[in-house]
């Protein structure tokens, strides 16, 4: 053989090894299995992209502004001092009314009987014995003299007008813990029947049907912007009749109207 025929033989069995190796090599990098290291390693590799969340915050909720409690512009302590009777303080804007309000053990205490326990034919602004002594009863009665010189309930018998009666009824009492806001609305007089002290009811139609009864035939009067829940009498004495009285009606209102 010659050299030439055998270096040619040659060549081709190199090819040839070389060949085959090459094609086993392959062959395992194929077969071979993804390992689990091999999953998480491509894993830190791929950036995780994750949604943007805001950060959790809490609800704003609305919070009420806290309310100072109720301070009365009366002095009720020096009131005290001077007799603990007083319960509170009743005001007429443009009217001479404008007094403590004071509560006996009966209604003859203050009859005639001042602030200071003095003796006098003018007596005292006071509540109806039988109420409760913070104006919580149904009916609230306050009594007052008629007095010629112009002071204590006088102005109460000129509400028999109606132009006076329209321009004077908004009431204020003052509480040692509340403000308590009334509106006139009956005016009239009559005799001093008991049933015109009646302060407890057996029930709400019990108490509407007496406001109705003791508010008919007025002199004066006013239909009611609000249901009648609270009824007060303002209460002096009259001249129509021998024991005549003159009563004012009127109603509280939970807010002061216009």
């Amino acid at each position: 053989m010659s050299r030439k025929k055998l270096a040619v033989i040659l060549i081709a069995v190199v090819l040839f090894l070389a060949a085959a190796v090459y094609g086993i090599g392959n062959w395992k990098q194929e077969e071979e299995p993804v390992t689990e290291t091999a999953v998480e390693t491509a894993q830190t590799q791929i950036p995780q992209t994750q949604p943007q969340t805001e950060p959790e915050t809490e609800p704003e909720t609305e919070t009420e502004p806290e309310t100072e409690p109720y301070q009365s512009p009366i002095n009720f302590e020096e009131l005290w001092a001077i007799n603990p009777d007083v319960i509170g303080w009743i005001t007429i804007p443009d009217t001479n009314i404008d007094y403590p309000i004071l509560q006996g053990e009966d209604n003859e205490t203050y009859l005639h009987m001042d602030l200071e326990g003095n003796e006098t034919v003018a007596g005292s602004i006071y509540l109806d014995f039988e109420d409760e002594n913070d104006f919580s009863s149904l009916h609230n009665i306050i009594y007052g003299h008629h007095m010629k010189n112009g002071s204590m309930f006088k102005d109460i018998v000129r509400y028999k007008e109606q132009d006076y009666f329209d321009k004077h009824m908004d009431i204020t009492i003052y509480t040692p813990t509340q403000e308590i806001h009334l509106k006139a609305f009956a005016a009239l007089y009559t005799t001093p029947d008991p049933i015109r002290r009646k302060t407890v009811f057996r029930s709400q139609e019990s108490f509407d049907s007496y406001v109705k009864e003791m508010t008919q035939k007025p002199v004066t009067y006013a239909e009611p912007k609000q249901p009648v829940k609270k009824l007060y009498s303002l209460v002096t004495c009259s001249y129509e009749f021998s024991n005549a009285r003159t009563i004012l009606y009127a109603y509280e209102v939970e807010e002061e109207e216009p």
